[in-house]
């Protein structure tokens, strides 16, 4: 009787240990594509400006901009937006995403709601400690978002910086 048990329970073991597993197939194929395609506004536009020019009057590199990352910043902007409040909630998944996607060494994120130029937002993050090593760090690339609520008119801001491998 013991046996037999011990029988079906290594059999039940084997074909829910091969069932369990996965492949390698269905984890590439549930990688995320490269965005390739990003509409920037003129407010971003101005702050990939604001922040290459104050690198490079510090004799720093400048950042080049990615469309990808900026994508992923206007989805959390989008996701602070809907939430009526300012955080890094998810930076994990970006950064991993950014990792993965685009092999990223390392990331980093600022953001920002209600300022109203993008000259207002760049002072503000120059002036926190944090966010100016962010922005004055050893970085390659970056992307920027700045979306407005609709409802409100208030501006969220999410600038997220990356160095290449």
């Amino acid at each position: 009787m013991k046996t037999k048990m011990f029988r079906a329970l290594l059999l039940l073991a084997i074909v829910f240990t091969t069932v369990s597993c996965s492949s390698d197939e269905s984890e590439t194929a549930t990688k995320e594509a490269v965005v390739t395609n990003y509409n920037y506004n003129e407010v971003e536009l101005r702050l990939v400006q604001l922040i290459n020019n104050h690198r490079k009057n510090l004799g720093l590199n400048e950042l080049q901009v990615i469309n990808h990352i900026s994508y992923k910043s206007e989805g959390h902007n989008e996701y602070m937006i809907e939430k009526q409040t300012i955080s890094h909630d998810g930076f994990q998944q970006r950064s991993q995403n950014i990792i993965n996607t685009l092999g990223a060494e390392k990331v980093a994120e600022n953001v920002a709601y209600n300022y109203i130029t993008a000259e207002s937002v760049v002072a503000a993050w120059l002036n926190s400690p944090g966010h100016r090593q962010n922005i004055e760090g050893d970085f390659t690339h970056f992307g920027i978002s700045a979306s407005t609520d609709s409802k409100t008119g208030k501006r969220y801001y999410t600038n997220i910086f990356m160095k290449e491998k």
